[in-house]
């Protein structure tokens, strides 16, 4: 397999789930600007889409959307239990996690790092994501994890968009319990060992 990743993207939550299930993969770097890959390929050539992730399989078809890319992953390697069994509610209790992670959490912060974007947009943007970030705190309470006990994909990718919050001079220190579980996870072994890769700090 080969994960197209940029640094400081949610690529990073498949670069996790990817060491987390034991799966053997290779990583290629996307340059933010050119567009082009550290393979020598224009990345829209992988990804029309021009964004990242995208997960190239041992048959040579291409998976995009980091939340298919995430639970394709978890199934691969079903003994990790990265992701509960097809078809049961816990299921589709992580798909309900990935889902609101991905439109309610990341795509608030999409304005923020965008330099011409209006202040007003990016005021706005910030105040959704602080009610996004009191209303995970609520919910997370003093559980180890999104589903309970068991790291799973979500996790991966709230780590991820966590991380962005200090890009952007947002402490979540504010809220104890998504700066104890941000820490949590980011002492996993994949997890720094997937900051590593990408040359970020642990």
């Amino acid at each position: 397999m080969k994960l197209y990743s940029m640094t400081g993207t949610c690529s990073l939550a498949s670069n996790i789930a990817l060491r987390e299930a034991g799966i053997a993969f290779e990583l290629v770097k996307v340059d933010r600007h050119t567009r082009k890959s550290a393979d020598g390929r224009d990345y829209r050539t992988v990804n029309p889409k021009g964004y990242v992730p995208a997960l190239t399989l041992e048959g040579g078809e291409t998976l995009t959307e980091n939340v298919a890319v995430l639970q394709y992953i978890a199934d691969q390697a079903p003994a990790g239990r990265l992701a509960p069994p097809a078809g049961t509610l816990e299921r589709y209790r992580l798909i309900e996690w990935l889902a609101f992670i991905n439109s309610e959490l990341h795509k608030s912060f999409s304005p923020l790092f965008r330099q011409e974007a209006p202040e007003g947009a990016k005021q706005y943007a910030l105040e959704q994501v602080t009610q996004r970030l009191e209303l995970l705190q609520r919910l997370l309470g003093a559980r180890t994890f999104l589903m309970g006990e068991t790291f799973t994909v979500a996790d991966a990718y709230l780590f991820v968009v966590l991380g962005w919050a200090s890009y952007v001079k947002l402490d979540i220190g504010r809220w104890p319990e998504l700066k104890r579980y941000f820490d949590r996870i980011r002492a996993r072994p994949a997890v720094i060992e997937a900051l590593q890769s990408e040359h970020r700090p642990k």
